[in-house]
């Protein structure tokens, strides 16, 4: 995959663990493909575990699929950079658009999880400001 700097990784929102209680609990669908536990999520993108690089840069449809819920957030995404580490690579991939109130079911998704995964009490007001908000890393 291209190390172009325009298809670098540019979320500037907090990202959050798809994990919650030690289980994955976001996953993702591609062009229809099976779902893949995602590593992180924001309103900006996410990433998921994937050793190999893309040979270059790809616009592609995706489903957002959160553990229990019967419902899918639909839409269009792109690859952003590949990058290695210890446990593998991970892909990280940008938002385009969302297929139909996507983006606000996403944004209800991220502050009910971050109210379920918080170390201390906080309102669901608190939560929203914290999934709208800029990156606290």
């Amino acid at each position: 995959m291209s190390q172009d700097p325009d298809y670098s990784e540019r979320r500037t929102r907090q990202r959050f663990v798809a994990r919650r209680w030690g289980a994955v609990c976001f996953w993702v669908s591609i062009d229809g493909g099976e779902r893949q536990a995602l590593n992180d999520l924001s309103l900006e993108g996410f990433s998921y575990p994937l050793d190999t690089p893309p040979e270059q840069p790809r616009r592609f449809t995706f489903s957002l699929h959160l553990e229990g819920i019967p419902d899918t957030i639909r839409g269009q995404a792109e690859t952003m950079n590949h990058v290695l580490g210890e446990g593998g690579g991970q892909l990280g991939c940008r938002f385009l658009s969302f297929d139909d109130d996507g983006e606000r079911r996403l944004h209800e998704w991220l502050t009910t999880h971050v109210m379920a995964t918080a170390t201390v009490r906080i309102s669901e007001q608190e939560a929203a400001e914290i999934v709208r908000g800029p990156s606290l890393i």
